[in-house]
Parts: structure tokens; C-alpha cells; sequence
């Protein structure tokens, strides 16, 4: 008896530690893949555009290949309103853009690249408007996160406007980013969850198909 109940102790103490090991070894795993992720984030970096409407925007960049990250957003605003609302926004009082925050990986697509694509899908010549939209929520900026970024949007800006590309001056903001929240839900991936409404078929196709043609080699092959 003695030894059969010895027999079950062994028994349960090794079942217990089979599965602390097991489960060391998943959390193991966990936290393996938590780091790779903490690593790969980064080396990756981050610039905030303001062109128009994000609807606009943010379908633009998540077609790009080496761009892991769009989000729709509010920046730069006078502090007046911290982590206004679209509504708010919309009133132009808070002085915030809307904004698209970019996250890519500069080993698949270069800040250059990202600049150009930016520069060459909105109108960077009318201040505070686009196309219909307008008022200063709607301002063409650069939001740029270090030197190297202000550098080489300054420089563009200055090439552009050497080389008379647009009929007109740009006007585009290049300015530190000061300040940025997420916008609302129903904002994020606007045109890819509704792009058979008016507006999307409208304004914002349009510049896909653009997209399409002129940075074709620069497109995601997955989409």
C-alpha cells in the first residue's frame, strides 16, 4: 500500500512538472515572438502627412509595399482640444490636420520613395484645401519625427519648386511633429471597407487608379 501510494505521488509530481515545463516552454515561445515583433517595430519608422482628407491618404500608403502600418489621425492642433473628436476637428478651431501616420520599413521601401508618393497624390500648391475640402484641418504638412526626415522634405520641396513641376508654389507645411491622436474607428480603413459609396467611387478611385499607373512597380504584389 505503502508503496502504490508513493507510486501516484511520484506520479502526480512528475505529471506537475511536465507541465510546468510545457508550459515554460510555450511561454518561452511567447516571449520569443514578442521580442522579434518589439525588434522588427524597431526598425521601423514613422512620418505624419497631412493631404486632404485621410480617407484619401490612408488608402494610398496601405497599397505600398514596405509600409507595415496606416493610421487615420488628428496632429499639430493649438492644444486647445486634447484628443479632440472628428466633429471638433471638422470646426477648425482645434488647429489640427488631418493626418495619416505612416510606419514603414526603410529596408523595403525608402523615405525618398514615401516623399515622392506623398508629393505626387495630392495637391501640395493650394493652402488649406483640397478639392472641396477646405479649411486649415485639410492642410498639406509634413510631420516629420527627426532631422534626417525634415532634411529630405525640405529638400524635395525645394527641388519641386526649383523644377517648376506644379504650376504653382507648393505650400506644403514641413514642421516637427508637436502632437497626434488616433481618430475615431469608423475612420480606419475607410475606403477599404466602403469603397462603393459616392464619395469613395467619386474622389478617392480616382487617385487609386492614378496610384496604379505611376508608382506601379511600388505597389504591394498581394493586393
Amino acid at each position: 500500500m505503502k508503496t502504490k501510494i508513493n507510486s501516484l505521488i511520484l506520479g502526480i509530481v512528475t505529471l506537475f512538472a511536465s507541465m510546468s515545463c510545457g508550459q515554460k516552454t510555450e511561454n518561452q515561445k511567447i516571449s520569443k515572438k514578442m521580442n522579434e515583433e518589439k525588434v522588427n517595430m524597431a526598425n521601423m519608422e514613422t512620418v505624419t502627412f497631412g493631404a486632404g482628407c485621410f480617407w484619401c491618404v490612408e488608402a494610398v500608403f496601405q497599397q505600398i509595399e514596405g509600409v507595415m502600418k496606416v493610421e487615420s489621425g488628428y496632429s499639430n492642433g493649438n492644444g486647445s482640444v486634447k484628443n479632440p473628436s472628428y466633429r471638433e476637428v471638422c470646426t477648425g478651431n482645434t488647429g489640427n490636420a488631418e493626418v495619416v501616420q505612416v510606419t514603414f520599413d526603410p529596408k523595403k521601401v525608402s523615405f525618398d520613395t514615401i516623399l515622392e508618393i506623398f508629393w505626387k497624390t495630392h495637391d501640395p500648391t493650394t493652402l488649406n484645401r483640397q478639392g472641396a475640402d477646405e479649411g486649415t484641418q485639410y492642410r498639406s504638412a509634413v510631420f516629420y519625427t527627426n532631422e534626417a526626415q525634415k532634411t529630405a522634405a525640405e529638400t524635395w520641396k525645394k527641388k519641386l519648386n526649383d523644377e517648376h513641376v506644379f504650376a504653382d508654389p507648393i505650400v506644403t507645411e514641413i514642421t516637427a511633429l508637436s502632437s497626434y491622436s488616433k481618430a475615431e474607428d469608423y475612420h480606419q480603413d475607410y475606403y477599404a471597407l466602403n469603397g462603393h459609396n459616392p464619395y469613395c467611387q467619386v474622389v478617392i478611385k480616382p487617385k487609386m487608379d492614378k496610384l496604379s499607373k505611376t508608382f506601379k512597380d511600388k505597389l504591394k504584389k498581394d493586393i
